[in-house]
């Protein structure tokens, strides 16, 4: 969205920052008709949302012009979604492709800008539940938050569908011009830009270094527990129950021909219509309609132009982009995804349950590894499957990633370890550790969310004291704090209240062993 001064354009304000530090004529009063010349965040559209329906599956296009002040006191609508047992959130409306910009209170110019893609599996998240005031205080760095399409709205493909499965990164790379363009106008520094994002986010920052329409809208990048960038993943390994998951990357042809297929099972098309009319028709289905498929359809397409080739072959022969990186995980990323969807479920993984899961994850190996999980090894048999979980599914992904990244450029590693993490999603009776989305309210406030002590404050200061200096000057180094190796000298940054300083990564999640395993 345009900032001009040629013409008057103004946006109502609130909480934390100086107006003055915006640099645009006319913010500074309406800071001040808003009730004072603080302001926490901007909401800022980057798309026209008024023409639903028609521009369902079709590149973002630039919000319409308006003259007067536009009301942006309150965050934009989440992407459309449905409520999880991880997120409660509802969401219906299309029109919801908007950013949040954080800006310290400080007057300042050229600040390092942070630009943060939320996680969520794919199919819930939205910028709003991030307050990145903390973030953006401790480093003195801008802080943008987008939402973006998700799921069946962001990664759906069909016959006929122009470069379809990649609607949620091309509202990315959206977000990513805006910055160029506007981020000067609230102290921002376009040249300085480092793409951050957890979990989901993570994977899709893997796609914005090999797309070719994201080369040189970032400069700098931070993965956070990306979930298997390079590869497969053996069957309950992601969570007890759900089968081997193939690459995170789906080929177009494959996704259109499964579009296909789900449009005629649900009725979404009429039989035998041509390509024209069975998307004019798909673009008039109900919202509430399409997000039952949403789980169906989270995987980014590649093969065509937003993204000609998959991140799982392009990283590997370094066919990306060669800006200085940073990725890790957290110590017990599985508990997560075992304590919520197996033992709050009323279905732990029992002795009796054990063995069929490593028999059917691992096949012939699985003696292997049963042996090197021994159930008497652990509290619960829930809590010995979740280690293989974190070992296989999380670890040896993020580790092998790391060492590709580190082949071509610079690249930091490493392992969020406070295991006595306030978790942002509550497991009654379940020891959650270092789980998955653990750091999260290290770096940010979450509305009615999670409570740091006094240790876990400071180290939240020095952990965000690290991505911000990264941000600032690709590399986490910094004097104050304890010394940050690269990953080429094998160094993985271990980070908790009691220690920050490296730690055995290989050894810890038995690395070695799992890189003889399928």
């Amino acid at each position: 969205m345009p900032l001009d001064d040629e013409r008057e354009v103004e946006y109502r304000v609130r909480q934390a920052l100086s107006a003055q530090a915006l640099h645009h004529p006319g913010l500074a009063d309406v800071a001040r008709r808003a009730g004072g010349d603080l302001l926490g965040y901007v909401t800022l559209a980057v798309e026209n949302g008024k023409k639903l329906g028609d521009r369902r599956w079709r590149p973002p296009a630039p919000v319409e012009p308006w003259s007067g002040v536009r009301d942006a006191t309150v965050p934009g609508n989440p992407a459309p979604q449905l409520a999880q047992s991880f997120a409660d959130v509802n969401s219906m409306d299309e029109d919801c492709l908007t950013l949040n910009v954080t800006v310290p209170e400080a007057q300042g110019i050229g600040r390092p800008v942070m630009v943060w893609l939320h996680g969520g599996g794919g199919t819930n998240g939205s910028a709003a539940a991030y307050d990145a005031h903390r973030l953006a205080v401790t480093g003195d760095v801008v802080v943008v938050a987008p939402n973006f399409r998700l799921a069946v709205f962001g990664c759906f493909g069909y016959p006929g569908l122009a470069d379809g499965g990649t609607f949620g990164l091309q509202d990315q790379q959206a977000v990513l011009r805006w910055v160029q363009r506007e981020i000067a106008q609230f102290g921002g520094d376009p040249a300085n830009v480092t793409l951050v994002g957890e979990s989901y986010g993570a994977l899709m920052i893997a796609a914005h270094l090999v797309s070719p329409a994201s080369a040189g809208l970032f400069h700098r990048a931070i993965l956070q527990s990306a979930f298997s960038v390079l590869g497969t993943t053996p069957a309950h390994a992601f969570i007890p129950g759900v089968p081997a998951l193939p690459p995170r990357w789906s080929p177009v042809a494959e996704l259109e021909q499964f579009g296909a297929v789900i449009a005629a099972e649900r009725g979404w098309v009429t039989p035998d219509s041509d390509p024209e009319s069975a998307l004019a028709q798909l673009r008039r289905v109900p919202v509430t309609d399409l997000l039952q498929a949403s789980e169906s359809f989270i995987r980014p397409a590649f093969g065509g132009i937003t993204l000609p080739e998959s991140p799982s072959t392009a990283i590997p022969a370094g066919r990306f982009q060669r800006i200085p990186l940073m990725l890790g995980t957290t110590r017990d990323e599985a508990r997560f995804f075992v304590g919520l969807f197996a033992d709050l479920v009323g279905n732990p993984v029992t002795a009796e349950s054990y063995p069929r899961l490593v028999a059917e994850a691992f096949g012939d190996s699985a003696d292997q590894v049963a042996a090197r999980y021994p159930l008497d090894g652990f509290p619960t048999p829930s809590l010995a499957w979740a280690q293989i979980a974190t070992d296989r599914a999380w670890a040896r992904p993020a580790w092998e990633l790391g060492r590709v990244f580190a082949a071509h450029t610079d690249t930091w590693f490493y392992e969020f370890a406070d295991r006595a993490a306030p978790p942002l999603v509550p497991l009654p009776g379940f020891p959650t550790g270092a789980q998955h989305s653990s750091a999260l309210a290290y770096q940010f406030d979450f509305p009615g969310g999670t409570s740091l002590s006094a240790a876990q404050r400071e180290f939240a200061d020095r952990m965000n004291r690290y991505w911000t200096t990264f941000a600032g000057h690709g590399d986490p180094t910094r004097a104050d704090l304890p010394d940050w190796p690269d990953v080429s000298t094998g160094h993985v940054q271990s980070l908790a209240p009691e220690r920050i300083g490296g730690t055995d990564y290989v050894a810890e999640h038995n690395l070695d062993f799992w890189s003889r395993m399928p």
